[in-house]
């Protein structure tokens, strides 16, 4: 694709894990990338150059107002009005609802609520000036359902499925579609930080979703792709996607979960007497 008919895709948390797979994968599919992590992308940044990708990184923190105006302006300078912008960069807090601190609770929302509203507000601007866009909200299955001792993660990606929502009916009719997606729990850097302390195992999330795995960052990558892509979504607005499993759509057991994977195998025998509700 020749460079002035490619389309500029701004991603946030995009050092590492989810947030580098969508970068990689929407450079890959014809867009300029803008990296922005709180940690340096240089690594990345460098493999898509040598790639002959065009892409540039800017190091800061998305909840500082100053940095995202300064985001939209170097984009702009660099590639013109961003086309896409995916709000991928998040972090969690593990920690009883009674012991969390208020710091802790205001950091997890100025990361996770405050900073995608920030980055929105910034680019959805020239989104709306320039009449298209397309913004892909990371929420997450807890912004679905609740998971204990995640009160701040909880509410926060709650939050932003709200925030989506509302974006959705206010900007739609000037031709600026926002929605998100709501991963369950994928391998990365953040399954593994969270892990550490022995707050629960491969097979808790496992036994969990119906597919009996973990998403992989490429699952929720593919999902941002499509709903970012101007064509295949265009009339997609105001999603909320699970990328998740199944996990949202099971209320049954561990047990019966179990029984039902396999050809067959370990399937209740109607003397069990299995009832459903």
């Amino acid at each position: 694709m020749a460079t002035d008919e490619m389309r500029t895709a701004v991603i946030t948390g995009a050092a590492q894990g989810l947030g580098r797979t969508t970068a990689t994968l929407l450079s890959a599919t014809g867009h300029r990338v803008v990296l922005l992590d709180l940690q340096p992308a240089d690594a990345l940044l460098a493999e898509l150059r040598a790639a002959g990708r065009p892409a540039i990184a800017i190091t800061g923190d998305v909840a500082d107002e100053s940095f995202v105006q300064r985001a939209v302006d170097e984009t702009a300078a660099a590639f013109g009005p961003a086309d896409v912008l995916v709000n991928n960069a998040g972090i969690s807090q593990i920690i009883p609802a009674e012991d969390i601190t208020a710091a802790q609770w205001r950091r997890v929302m100025d990361v996770n609520l405050l900073g995608p509203f920030l980055l929105c507000r910034g680019f959805g601007r020239q989104m709306l000036a320039r009449g298209s866009g397309s913004i892909v909200n990371v929420a997450s299955v807890a912004g679905l359902r609740a998971v204990a001792h995640r009160s701040a993660y909880n509410a926060s990606k709650h939050g932003l499925v709200g925030l989506t929502r509302t974006l959705a009916a206010e900007w739609g009719g000037r031709g600026l579609r926002v929605n998100a997606v709501c991963p369950g729990w994928i391998k990365t850097e953040m399954d593994a930080a969270d892990q550490g302390p022995g707050t629960y195992t491969d097979a808790d999330i496992i036994d969990r979703v119906p597919m009996a795995r973990f998403a992989r960052p490429e699952d929720v990558a593919e999902a941002i792709a499509f709903l970012a892509d101007p064509t295949r979504s265009a009339f997609i607005n105001g999603v909320t996607l699970p990328v998740d499993g199944g996990w949202t759509a099971d209320i049954g057991w561990d047990s019966l979960r179990r029984r039902t994977r396999g050809a067959g195998q370990d399937r209740p025998s109607p003397k069990d007497g299995t009832a459903t509700t």
